[in-house]
């Protein structure tokens, strides 16, 4: 069986598209990083609002919400709770935090300090004391004895 060169199609040449195409091919990455670049330089990083190059709308931006850290978080919601309730509240929700998010445990001293220390301001050494529990290895009752001398 011979097969017939008729029915073939005939090969395309380089038009102007496929060059055009192959052109922007090459270029239009180039284009973009070099662009990207310098909007990148651009920018004020220094976060000085009178330097910057892009001022649209700065001055309008309200203050920025400060992130916290959680164990900060944490410290100030026990805090409240312990002058709304009392230190053992405070005590059994710190306990449950660090068991619930382990990653809080190398913090759970200084906490328990820092509501030993609100503990005598609100109840007097003896009353806080009283309330002294082996949470965070017994860093509450430190946190008492160090505010009252």
């Amino acid at each position: 069986m011979k097969h017939s060169t008729t029915n073939q199609r005939p090969r395309r040449g380089r038009g102007p598209a496929r060059q055009i195409g192959r052109t922007l091919a090459l270029v239009l990455p180039v284009v973009l990083v070099l662009s990207g670049t310098l909007a990148v330089t651009q920018v004020n990083w220094s976060g000085n609002p009178s330097s910057s190059v892009l001022t649209a709308s700065s001055e309008e931006v309200s203050t920025r919400a400060v992130s916290r850290a959680p164990q900060d978080v944490l410290r100030d919601k026990l805090l409240l709770e312990l002058q709304e309730k009392n230190p053992g509240v405070a005590l059994t929700h710190l306990q449950q935090a660090v068991n619930g998010r382990p990653s809080l445990a190398k913090h759970c001293a200084s906490i328990a300090r820092s509501l030993g220390r609100a503990a005598v301001r609100a109840y007097g050494p003896t009353r806080a004391q009283s309330f002294a529990r082996p949470v965070c290895d017994t860093a509450f009752a430190s946190g008492v004895a160090a505010s009252h001398l």
